[in-house]
Protein backbone atom coordinates (compact mmCIF):
# COMPACT_ATOMS: atom_id res chain seq x y z
CA UNK A 1 0.00 0.00 0.00
CA UNK A 2 1.42 3.38 -0.95
CA UNK A 3 1.05 6.46 1.19
CA UNK A 4 -1.69 7.83 -1.05
CA UNK A 5 -3.86 4.83 -0.10
CA UNK A 6 -3.88 5.61 3.63
CA UNK A 7 -7.45 6.32 4.77
CA UNK A 8 -7.02 9.96 5.69
CA UNK A 9 -10.56 10.27 6.96
CA UNK A 10 -9.50 7.95 9.78
CA UNK A 11 -6.68 10.26 10.79
CA UNK A 12 -8.82 13.05 12.15
CA UNK A 13 -12.15 12.18 13.73
CA UNK A 14 -12.18 14.45 16.75
CA UNK A 15 -11.66 18.10 17.75
CA UNK A 16 -8.98 16.82 20.12
CA UNK A 17 -7.02 15.21 17.27
CA UNK A 18 -7.47 18.33 15.17
CA UNK A 19 -5.95 20.34 18.03
CA UNK A 20 -2.95 17.99 18.02
CA UNK A 21 -2.56 18.58 14.30
CA UNK A 22 -2.74 22.36 14.68
CA UNK A 23 -0.16 22.22 17.46
CA UNK A 24 2.45 20.30 15.47
CA UNK A 25 1.79 22.07 12.16
CA UNK A 26 2.68 25.32 13.89
CA UNK A 27 6.31 24.26 14.33
CA UNK A 28 6.86 21.01 12.39
CA UNK A 29 8.94 19.12 14.97
CA UNK A 30 11.38 16.51 13.67
CA UNK A 31 10.37 13.08 14.95
CA UNK A 32 12.60 10.04 14.45
CA UNK A 33 11.04 6.77 13.29
CA UNK A 34 13.31 3.89 14.25
CA UNK A 35 11.38 1.08 12.51
CA UNK A 36 12.76 2.32 9.23
CA UNK A 37 12.75 -0.99 7.38
CA UNK A 38 9.13 -1.72 8.27
CA UNK A 39 6.73 -0.84 5.46
CA UNK A 40 4.20 0.58 7.91
CA UNK A 41 6.74 3.11 9.20
CA UNK A 42 7.61 4.14 5.63
CA UNK A 43 3.92 4.65 4.82
CA UNK A 44 3.49 6.67 8.01
CA UNK A 45 6.52 8.83 7.22
CA UNK A 46 5.26 9.57 3.72
CA UNK A 47 1.82 10.55 5.02
CA UNK A 48 3.20 12.70 7.85
CA UNK A 49 5.36 14.60 5.37
CA UNK A 50 2.58 14.93 2.81
CA UNK A 51 0.08 16.27 5.37
CA UNK A 52 2.75 18.56 6.83
CA UNK A 53 2.27 17.31 10.36
CA UNK A 54 5.57 16.43 12.04
CA UNK A 55 8.74 16.26 9.95
CA UNK A 56 9.54 12.51 9.98
CA UNK A 57 13.12 11.31 10.08
CA UNK A 58 13.63 7.68 9.07
CA UNK A 59 16.69 6.41 10.94
CA UNK A 60 18.48 3.45 9.39
CA UNK A 61 20.45 2.20 6.38
CA UNK A 62 19.35 4.43 3.50
CA UNK A 63 19.86 1.84 0.71
CA UNK A 64 17.58 -0.63 2.51
CA UNK A 65 14.98 2.02 3.25
CA UNK A 66 14.82 3.17 -0.38
CA UNK A 67 14.71 -0.41 -1.68
CA UNK A 68 11.76 -1.31 0.55
CA UNK A 69 9.97 1.91 -0.34
CA UNK A 70 10.42 1.30 -4.06
CA UNK A 71 9.14 -2.27 -3.82
CA UNK A 72 6.08 -1.08 -1.87
CA UNK A 73 5.43 1.90 -4.15
CA UNK A 74 5.90 4.42 -1.36
CA UNK A 75 7.00 7.91 -2.38
CA UNK A 76 9.52 9.22 0.14
CA UNK A 77 9.92 12.65 -1.47
CA UNK A 78 10.04 15.16 1.37
CA UNK A 79 10.99 12.52 3.94
CA UNK A 80 14.36 12.91 5.64
CA UNK A 81 16.54 9.83 6.01
CA UNK A 82 19.26 9.71 8.66
CA UNK A 83 21.56 7.11 7.15
CA UNK A 84 23.28 4.97 9.77
CA UNK A 85 24.95 1.59 10.09
CA UNK A 86 24.28 1.61 13.84
CA UNK A 87 21.24 -0.11 15.28
CA UNK A 88 18.42 2.26 14.22
CA UNK A 89 16.90 2.48 17.72
CA UNK A 90 20.27 3.37 19.25
CA UNK A 91 20.87 6.02 16.59
CA UNK A 92 17.33 7.41 16.88
CA UNK A 93 17.41 7.76 20.68
CA UNK A 94 20.84 9.37 20.40
CA UNK A 95 19.32 12.01 18.11
CA UNK A 96 16.71 12.73 20.80
CA UNK A 97 19.40 13.00 23.47
CA UNK A 98 21.38 15.52 21.40
CA UNK A 99 18.21 17.49 20.55
CA UNK A 100 18.70 16.86 16.83
CA UNK A 101 15.10 15.59 16.84
CA UNK A 102 12.25 16.44 19.18
CA UNK A 103 11.14 12.86 19.84
CA UNK A 104 11.22 9.26 18.71
CA UNK A 105 8.72 6.51 17.91
CA UNK A 106 9.73 2.84 17.80
CA UNK A 107 8.38 -0.61 18.49
CA UNK A 108 6.71 -1.90 15.32
CA UNK A 109 9.46 -4.52 15.22
CA UNK A 110 11.13 -3.95 18.58
CA UNK A 111 9.98 -5.31 21.98
CA UNK A 112 8.83 -2.75 24.53
CA UNK A 113 11.62 -3.73 26.94
CA UNK A 114 14.26 -2.88 24.33
CA UNK A 115 12.64 0.47 23.51
CA UNK A 116 12.57 1.43 27.20
CA UNK A 117 16.11 0.23 27.84
CA UNK A 118 17.52 2.31 24.97
CA UNK A 119 15.39 5.31 25.91
CA UNK A 120 16.62 5.22 29.51
CA UNK A 121 20.25 5.08 28.38
CA UNK A 122 19.74 7.98 26.01
CA UNK A 123 17.61 10.49 27.94
CA UNK A 124 17.02 9.17 31.47
CA UNK A 125 14.03 9.78 33.71
CA UNK A 126 12.43 12.94 35.05
CA UNK A 127 13.81 13.60 38.54
CA UNK A 128 16.24 11.59 40.63
CA UNK A 129 13.55 9.12 41.70
CA UNK A 130 11.67 9.10 38.43
CA UNK A 131 10.06 5.93 37.15
CA UNK A 132 8.88 4.70 33.79
CA UNK A 133 5.28 3.74 33.18
CA UNK A 134 2.83 3.84 30.30
CA UNK A 135 -0.69 4.92 29.51
CA UNK A 136 -3.20 4.69 26.70
CA UNK A 137 -5.27 7.65 25.59
CA UNK A 138 -8.70 6.74 24.20
CA UNK A 139 -11.43 8.47 22.31
CA UNK A 140 -14.65 6.61 23.04
CA UNK A 141 -17.24 6.15 20.27
CA UNK A 142 -19.13 9.20 21.58
CA UNK A 143 -15.92 11.28 21.49
CA UNK A 144 -15.27 11.22 25.24
CA UNK A 145 -11.53 11.13 26.06
CA UNK A 146 -10.21 8.81 28.76
CA UNK A 147 -6.81 7.47 29.80
CA UNK A 148 -5.72 4.14 31.30
CA UNK A 149 -2.51 3.42 33.22
CA UNK A 150 -0.38 1.33 33.47
CA UNK A 151 -1.02 -0.91 30.48
CA UNK A 152 2.43 -1.90 29.33
CA UNK A 153 5.38 -1.48 31.71
CA UNK A 154 5.07 -2.12 35.48
CA UNK A 155 3.73 -5.65 36.20
CA UNK A 156 2.87 -5.35 39.89
CA UNK A 157 3.34 -1.80 41.18
CA UNK A 158 3.57 -1.15 44.89
CA UNK A 159 1.53 1.67 46.43
CA UNK A 160 4.20 4.33 45.81
CA UNK A 161 4.67 3.23 42.20
CA UNK A 162 0.92 3.14 41.66
CA UNK A 163 0.67 6.71 42.93
CA UNK A 164 3.37 7.85 40.50
CA UNK A 165 1.60 6.07 37.65
CA UNK A 166 -1.61 7.90 38.56
CA UNK A 167 0.04 11.33 38.59
CA UNK A 168 1.91 10.70 35.32
CA UNK A 169 -1.23 9.41 33.59
CA UNK A 170 -3.23 12.40 34.79
CA UNK A 171 -0.56 14.71 33.37
CA UNK A 172 -0.61 12.85 30.05
CA UNK A 173 -4.40 13.04 29.89
CA UNK A 174 -4.48 16.76 30.60
CA UNK A 175 -1.77 17.47 28.02
CA UNK A 176 -3.57 15.52 25.28
CA UNK A 177 -7.19 16.37 26.04
CA UNK A 178 -6.91 19.88 27.46
CA UNK A 179 -9.34 18.78 30.20
CA UNK A 180 -8.98 18.49 33.96
CA UNK A 181 -8.08 14.96 35.00
CA UNK A 182 -10.39 13.12 37.40
CA UNK A 183 -8.54 10.03 38.58
CA UNK A 184 -10.16 6.79 39.71
CA UNK A 185 -7.89 4.35 41.56
CA UNK A 186 -9.49 1.06 40.54
CA UNK A 187 -9.99 -2.11 42.55
CA UNK A 188 -12.48 -4.96 42.95
CA UNK A 189 -13.60 -3.09 46.06
CA UNK A 190 -15.33 0.27 46.53
CA UNK A 191 -14.72 2.23 49.72
CA UNK A 192 -13.91 -0.76 51.88
CA UNK A 193 -16.52 -3.17 50.50
CA UNK A 194 -13.84 -5.90 50.48
CA UNK A 195 -10.61 -6.58 52.35
CA UNK A 196 -7.48 -7.84 50.66
CA UNK A 197 -3.81 -6.78 50.40
CA UNK A 198 -4.38 -5.48 46.86
CA UNK A 199 -7.27 -3.33 48.13
CA UNK A 200 -5.01 -1.93 50.84
CA UNK A 201 -2.38 -1.17 48.20
CA UNK A 202 -4.85 0.92 46.19
CA UNK A 203 -6.06 2.73 49.33
CA UNK A 204 -2.47 3.58 50.28
CA UNK A 205 -1.68 4.70 46.73
CA UNK A 206 -4.68 7.03 46.78
CA UNK A 207 -3.40 8.66 49.98
CA UNK A 208 0.06 9.09 48.44
CA UNK A 209 -1.42 10.75 45.35
CA UNK A 210 -3.28 13.21 47.56
CA UNK A 211 -0.08 14.05 49.40
CA UNK A 212 2.05 14.42 46.27
CA UNK A 213 -0.56 16.18 44.10
CA UNK A 214 -3.05 17.90 46.42
CA UNK A 215 -4.74 19.79 43.56
CA UNK A 216 -5.48 16.62 41.58
CA UNK A 217 -9.03 15.24 41.71
CA UNK A 218 -8.57 11.61 42.79
CA UNK A 219 -10.52 8.99 44.67
CA UNK A 220 -10.21 5.32 45.52
CA UNK A 221 -10.53 2.56 45.93
CA UNK A 222 -13.33 2.34 43.33
CA UNK A 223 -14.77 -0.43 41.22
CA UNK A 224 -14.99 0.47 37.55
CA UNK A 225 -18.79 0.74 37.54
CA UNK A 226 -18.70 3.18 40.44
CA UNK A 227 -16.01 5.22 38.72
CA UNK A 228 -17.87 5.34 35.39
CA UNK A 229 -21.61 5.43 36.10
CA UNK A 230 -23.18 8.36 38.00
CA UNK A 231 -26.13 6.17 39.04
CA UNK A 232 -23.92 3.46 40.53
CA UNK A 233 -21.61 6.05 42.06
CA UNK A 234 -24.55 7.55 43.92
CA UNK A 235 -25.14 4.18 45.59
CA UNK A 236 -21.59 2.90 46.10
CA UNK A 237 -19.60 6.12 46.62
CA UNK A 238 -21.92 9.01 47.48
CA UNK A 239 -20.15 12.33 47.83
CA UNK A 240 -17.06 11.22 45.91
CA UNK A 241 -15.41 14.02 43.88
CA UNK A 242 -14.55 11.53 41.12
CA UNK A 243 -16.93 8.54 41.17
CA UNK A 244 -19.33 8.52 38.23
CA UNK A 245 -17.31 11.17 36.43
CA UNK A 246 -13.78 9.78 36.14
CA UNK A 247 -11.75 10.18 32.96
CA UNK A 248 -8.43 8.68 34.14
CA UNK A 249 -8.45 5.07 35.31
CA UNK A 250 -5.53 3.57 37.20
CA UNK A 251 -5.39 -0.23 37.34
CA UNK A 252 -3.85 -2.12 40.27
CA UNK A 253 -1.72 -4.37 38.06
CA UNK A 254 -0.43 -4.74 34.52
CA UNK A 255 -2.67 -7.78 34.06
CA UNK A 256 -5.76 -5.65 34.68
CA UNK A 257 -4.58 -2.62 32.68
CA UNK A 258 -3.41 -4.56 29.64
CA UNK A 259 -6.57 -6.64 29.44
CA UNK A 260 -8.79 -3.61 29.97
CA UNK A 261 -7.23 -1.52 27.20
CA UNK A 262 -7.59 -4.32 24.66
CA UNK A 263 -11.19 -4.98 25.66
CA UNK A 264 -11.98 -1.25 25.48
CA UNK A 265 -10.46 -1.02 22.01
CA UNK A 266 -11.70 -4.30 20.50
CA UNK A 267 -15.12 -4.72 22.11
CA UNK A 268 -15.85 -1.15 23.16
CA UNK A 269 -14.97 0.37 19.80
CA UNK A 270 -12.69 3.03 21.30
CA UNK A 271 -9.85 4.59 19.32
CA UNK A 272 -6.64 3.83 21.25
CA UNK A 273 -3.49 5.96 21.13
CA UNK A 274 -0.38 4.41 22.63
CA UNK A 275 1.25 2.89 24.51
CA UNK A 276 2.63 6.24 25.61
CA UNK A 277 5.79 6.00 27.69
CA UNK A 278 5.76 8.26 30.76
CA UNK A 279 8.61 9.45 32.97
CA UNK A 280 11.34 10.03 30.38
CA UNK A 281 13.10 13.37 30.04
CA UNK A 282 12.09 13.59 26.37
CA UNK A 283 9.33 11.97 24.32
CA UNK A 284 10.27 8.49 23.16
CA UNK A 285 7.24 6.30 22.56
CA UNK A 286 6.64 2.63 22.05
CA UNK A 287 4.36 0.95 19.51
CA UNK A 288 2.50 -2.32 19.61
CA UNK A 289 4.05 -4.76 17.18
CA UNK A 290 0.54 -5.13 15.75
CA UNK A 291 0.32 -1.38 15.10
CA UNK A 292 -1.25 0.12 11.99
CA UNK A 293 0.04 2.95 9.83
CA UNK A 294 -2.47 5.26 11.52
CA UNK A 295 -1.13 4.24 14.95
CA UNK A 296 2.40 5.26 13.97
CA UNK A 297 1.16 8.56 12.56
CA UNK A 298 -0.76 9.46 15.70
CA UNK A 299 1.96 8.45 18.17
CA UNK A 300 4.45 10.53 16.15
CA UNK A 301 2.05 13.49 16.35
CA UNK A 302 1.62 12.97 20.11
CA UNK A 303 5.41 12.95 20.53
CA UNK A 304 5.45 16.31 18.73
CA UNK A 305 2.66 17.68 20.94
CA UNK A 306 4.58 16.65 24.07
CA UNK A 307 7.83 18.11 22.79
CA UNK A 308 6.04 21.38 22.11
CA UNK A 309 4.51 21.43 25.58
CA UNK A 310 7.94 20.80 27.14
CA UNK A 311 9.44 23.59 25.05
CA UNK A 312 6.76 26.03 26.18
CA UNK A 313 7.28 25.13 29.84
CA UNK A 314 10.94 26.15 29.65
CA UNK A 315 10.24 29.58 28.14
Amino acid sequence: MCAAQVDRDSLSTSPIVERWYESVRAWQPRIALADSTDERALQAAATLADLKLVSPVLVGPEPDIRRIAELAGIDLNGVEIADTRDEPLVAATRLVATLDVAGCVAGARIPTADVIKRALRAVGTVGRRGMISSSFFFLMPDGKPVSYGDCGVVPDPNSEQLAKIAIATADSFHRLSGLEARVAMLSFSTKGSARHPTVTKVQEATSIVRDLAPDLAVDGELQFDAAWSPDIAAVKAPGSPVAGNANVFIFPSLDAGNLAYKITERLGGARAYGPLIQGLNRPIHDLSRGCSVDDIIHVAVIAGVEAGAAQESTL
